[in-house]
């Protein structure tokens, strides 16, 4: 008597070749999974390319970079000395460097600063003061009644005020005293 488990095995031994079942089920399944894995892909992918297509579109960039003018192709603030477009925006208009002395930079910067604490600087629309000139401002200022801070704040205060970070804290606390 032959046990039950030898006859639920799919080999015979008296044939020359082992019986394949295919399972029919189980490739169908798998066909399925993977037509709707590759439609769910594909409908990702072109959502993705449609938003890629409106962030494009909304861009205001130009596309072309020989569409844009000279002073959008130079790349921003700040540029080397001697390279194109290297300038300062003053009121006057871009006072361009390029071939200049590299002082010239500073002289020009100079320039502004002082016109502006002589001058102040005036809204166009209004003429009103935007920036007013430094004697104004000192004129302003003294005739309002300053109060100065007394006490233990204010003494605490002054001397935060003079300590400085010295390399025998390795930059951790401001321990040294200016004199």
């Amino acid at each position: 008597m032959t046990s039950k488990k030898q006859e639920l095995t799919p080999a015979d031994y008296e044939k020359p070749y082992e019986q394949n079942e295919i399972a029919l089920k189980g490739i169908v399944g798998f066909a399925i999974g993977l037509f709707l894995l590759i439609v769910v892909t594909f409908g990702l992918m072109f959502a993705f390319l449609n938003a890629l297509k409106d962030v494009t579109a909304s861009d205001a960039t130009p596309a072309n970079p020989m569409r844009e003018s000279e002073k959008d192709r130079l790349p921003p603030e700040p540029r080397l000395q001697l390279a194109p477009g290297f300038g300062v925006d003053s009121t006057s208009g871009r006072v361009n460097f390029e071939l200049a002395a590299p002082q010239s930079e500073y002289r020009e910067l100079q320039r502004q600063y002082k016109e502006t604490w002589t001058k102040g600087v005036k809204d166009e629309r209004t003429g009103m003061f935007t920036v007013l000139p430094i004697e104004e401002a000192k004129a302003k200022l003294l005739t309002q009644n300053i109060k100065a801070k007394t006490g233990e704040p204010a003494e605490a205060a002054k001397m935060a005020s003079r300590k400085f970070i010295s390399d025998a804290s390795s930059g951790r606390m401001a321990s040294e005293t200016r004199r």
